[in-house]
């Protein structure tokens, strides 16, 4: 398996080439789904250029000793929203599709506890990858080798708290600056 290395400018374009796309297909939606974590930064950012509301659904695959398959997915209890229903026209964004199992997984999540009140679900997407199950709507690459992404944020898998003080010289008795308005 190869890998692609992806920087933030890189990320960032791809975001947008995706939104270009989405828009150029000339379909009207109203509402954007991300599934968290991966499709957070780029449901986010297509909540901002569309100026739509957006609807966060959790998800986790559990690994490593004592827990669950890499291939369990969890689902939230809700989605997470700020308005008081969920539109009937839903764009469910991710990162990318691998395998495909957790984009089918949720829909039909989204079907089992939303359906009632959606008309049309579109899928969209950074990465396609070829051993992908389900076909994304809209997408920016397609990857035949289906390599292993290395996406910009990852670096922050690696790092905790108390090495990023040592790097960035803060010392532990040193009181933190304060940007809070004072009290009145």
């Amino acid at each position: 398996m190869s890998d692609l290395y992806v920087s933030w400018t890189e990320y960032h374009q791809k975001i947008e080439q995706l939104a270009a796309r989405i828009h150029q297909s000339g379909w009207e939606f109203d509402q954007i789904v991300c599934i968290a974590r991966g499709g957070l930064r780029v449901g986010d950012t297509l909540s901002r250029i569309f100026g739509l509301p957006l609807a966060i659904l959790s998800t986790s695959s559990y690994r490593g000793s004592g827990k669950q398959s890499r291939s369990s997915l969890v689902f939230s209890r809700d989605l997470s929203m700020t308005t008081p229903g969920l539109g009937s026209q839903i764009l469910l964004v991710d990162d990318l599709v691998d395998s495909g199992e957790s984009l089918k997984r949720t829909l039909k999540w989204l079907d089992r506890y939303y359906g009632f009140y959606i008309d049309e679900i579109r899928t969209a997407v950074l990465w396609h990858k070829a051993c992908s199950t389900i076909q994304p709507d809209y997408y920016v690459d397609y990857l035949d080798n289906n390599p292993w992404i290395h996406q910009p944020f990852e670096i922050y898998e690696q790092m905790n708290p108390a090495e990023i003080q040592l790097e960035s010289g803060i010392k532990s008795d040193q009181a933190p600056s304060s940007t809070a308005r004072p009290d009145p």
